[in-house]
């Protein structure tokens, strides 16, 4: 990525000590979304990797703010990826573990037709790995092809890119 998108996201991005727990360094990109050039420089770059897409999927919640604004640059619609129960049934819905138990991300079951469509995957970090995989499972069990998943930051040190495979990803940060 381009030294200017870097710049501008290190420039922007707020460290907070011990978030959520002592120890961790929580990389906190509100500050890039909030400011006006901050989030045009990162929708323009996330958009160049998404391009020829039909769809942009965003993770929650993050990702609904990021995929809406390159689902907007692309001319393309936008689907959000939710929270388990925050949608009403029925739902397409994918289960995974975290280091501290399990989650569910779901889909509309109905009204939305994913077969054969490409669905590029935007979020905000790639950490460990676990909810972008389960979002690419979710797309692909729906009869997407997910061509990429696209991320702002990515903590290399936590080996997120390794537990997504096959699933292809860009960062535009990697840390």
């Amino acid at each position: 990525m381009s030294d200017s998108v870097v710049d501008v996201i290190k420039s922007l991005t707020r460290e907070v000590p011990d978030f959520p727990e002592p120890g961790i360094q929580f990389k906190d990109l509100t500050p890039v979304l909030a400011d006006r050039n901050g989030l045009a420089v990162v929708t323009d770059a996330l958009a160049e990797i998404a391009a020829g897409a039909d769809l942009v999927a965003g993770i929650d919640a993050r990702g609904f703010l990021l995929g809406g604004a390159v689902a907007h640059r692309l001319g393309v619609g936008v689907l959000a990826i939710r929270k388990g129960g925050k949608l009403p049934p029925p739902v397409h819905s994918q289960t995974y573990t975290l280091e501290y138990g399990t989650a569910t991300l779901e889909i509309p079951a109905d009204g939305i037709d994913l077969a054969g469509r490409r669905v590029v995957i935007i979020d905000d970090v790639l950490a460990t790995g676990g909810t972008l995989a389960a979002a690419g499972a979710l797309l692909a069990a729906s009869g997407a092809e997910v061509p990429i998943a696209a991320v702002v930051l990515e903590l290399s040190g936590l080996g997120g890119r390794d537990k997504i495979s096959p699933l292809q990803v860009a960062s535009l940060q990697t840390i």
